[in-house]
């Protein structure tokens, strides 16, 4: 009898502990707004998501001036990467986040309206989710928040 419980305790505290676990990730899963960390206006709307074991983002949304194009392409973007030249729109600007402690790092993200790739780790503060860009040992944060 002692075993039996021992081997459902076992097993509770391995179903709990994975349930915990798929609660950190989803934690910066979703949909946030962007917003732009010099203007404090709204850019876009990013769908972060997991694929595999690493978590990635692709614009779902801008918010674009009326009379300009809403739907742009990324002519700003690297000529070697495969974005150049592509629509903004359902691009995935950010690629390889892995899980490391209470963030998300060693993955890239793309700024679309200068072409520029940023090493990038991400993470929960609150409600906000917390982006942050390194180009060497300079660094931009910016605060999105939750789109519903």
């Amino acid at each position: 009898m002692l075993a039996k419980f021992k081997r459902i305790s076992i097993l509770s505290m391995l179903l709990f502990t994975s349930l915990i676990c798929q609660g950190q990730t989803d934690e910066v899963l979703g949909k946030w707004k962007t917003i732009d960390d010099e203007t404090g206006e709204a850019k876009s709307v990013v769908e972060i998501y997991k694929s595999g074991e690493n978590v990635h983002g692709k614009i779902i949304k801008l918010y674009v001036p009326e009379g300009e194009n809403q739907d742009p392409l990324c002519g700003e973007c690297p000529r070697d990467d495969e974005r150049y030249n592509i629509k903004v729109i359902g691009m995935e600007i950010m690629r390889g986040l892995r899980k490391d402690g209470r963030e998300y790092s060693g993955g890239t993200v793309l700024k679309p309206d200068d072409g520029k790739v940023y090493k990038c780790k991400i993470w929960r503060e609150g409600n906000d989710l917390k982006v942050r860009g390194y180009w060497g040992v300079f660094y931009r944060t910016q605060t999105w928040i939750k789109y519903n």
